[in-house]
């Protein structure tokens, strides 16, 4: 039937705000390592903020979200994935808002939905591809990660709780890979402060570039509490090969960690070297690098610190390097 308002005049149950809240905070002063998470759909505010701080209390929520635009996003043919690219970047604008759970349930794989690996586009090899760099765009966003049971080796059929999952699959390399490469992002999301650290503190994250939608390359940078915690991911989302120069700061290089187009995992193989570093500035930053990409890849790399006294080093060469050219150039004239 019809709603009736509250005693303000406005839609919100009250009674039911309060039973949530009183329910939260039983929950956590009797077991404070339980999580709660909320399944909500409507934006209703301050859904993760303490109870003392007019919140409802849960732990977590589900970015539903992010979760549409992803899947709107890697449904789309590269060729025209250009048109979408809001799809990716438009979470980073609210992904701060509460404390939030990327989630890719069973809710996606069942009612004629397909399954994840059904929903990428292009051939077999494609399919895995673009699967694989979207566990890599998971595994490597802010916020909690929930994924289902038997996307991790790419389940062909939908979820049916009659039946076991295909375990099968994993006789076959594509399957096999795929698996290996979510065990490895399981890894480094354990093993890595800065992708769990400030997961829900705008700290944690900053783009690189967001706006190239030519090529559909997005980068970013995940941070953790340390200066020295500070992971790269860079996707390339076309099956285009090609160098791409980044901007980075200065006294830091770039080790390559993960790259999902390697062999091992099912990738063609093409290596994701950092073949050149260079000292003029690029994307608002003093240094730049080139970074092979592979195709329908994502390339995670994490940073590392140079001695101040190599800066220094570095400094007074380029001065002197300066020097020389202006000489040079004033005995042409």
């Amino acid at each position: 039937g019809e709603w009736e308002p509250n005693i303000f005049g406005g839609n919100v149950n009250l009674e039911a705000k309060k039973f949530l809240q009183d329910f939260n905070t039983a929950v956590y002063k009797d077991f404070p390592d339980v999580i709660t998470i909320a399944e909500e759909s409507s934006d209703f505010p301050l859904l993760t903020k303490p109870v003392h701080h007019g919140g409802i209390g849960f732990g977590m929520k589900w970015m539903m979200g992010w979760m549409h635009d992803t899947l709107k996003y890697f449904k789309q043919d590269p060729i025209v994935r250009r048109d979408f690219h809001h799809k990716l970047t438009f979470a980073s604008m609210y992904m701060y808002k509460e404390n939030y759970m990327l989630p890719l349930s069973h809710d996606e794989v069942v009612h004629g939905k397909s399954s994840l690996i059904y929903k990428m586009p292009g051939d077999e090899w494609q399919k895995f591809a673009n699967l694989r760099s979207m566990f890599a765009y998971m595994f490597t966003h802010p916020g909690a990660k929930l994924l289902f049971m038997g996307d991790e080796f790419g389940q062909t059929h939908e979820w049916n709780f009659r039946q076991s999952l295909d375990w099968h699959l994993l006789k076959f390399p594509l399957h096999k890979g795929l698996q290996d490469f979510v065990k490895e992002l399981n890894y480094l999301y354990k093993n890595e402060p800065a992708l769990y650290e400030n997961q829900f503190d705008v700290s944690g994250f900053e783009w690189v570039e967001a706006n190239d939608e030519d090529n559909s390359i997005f980068i970013y940078l995940r941070k953790g509490k340390s200066e020295n915690d500070v992971i790269m991911v860079v996707l390339n989302l076309t099956p285009r090969v090609f160098d791409y120069k980044i901007g980075v700061n200065e006294g830091t290089s770039w080790e390559v960690i993960l790259n999902s187009d390697d062999e091992n995992y099912g990738g063609s193989g093409v290596s994701a070297d950092v073949v050149d570093e260079e000292d003029d500035s690029w994307m608002h930053r003093p240094n730049a690098i080139i970074l092979k990409l592979p195709p329908l890849s994502a390339v995670i790399l994490k940073q590392k610190k140079i001695a101040n006294k190599t800066i220094k080093i570095n400094n007074i060469i380029k001065k002197e390097v300066l020097k020389v050219k202006a000489s040079v150039k004033s005995k042409m004239k």
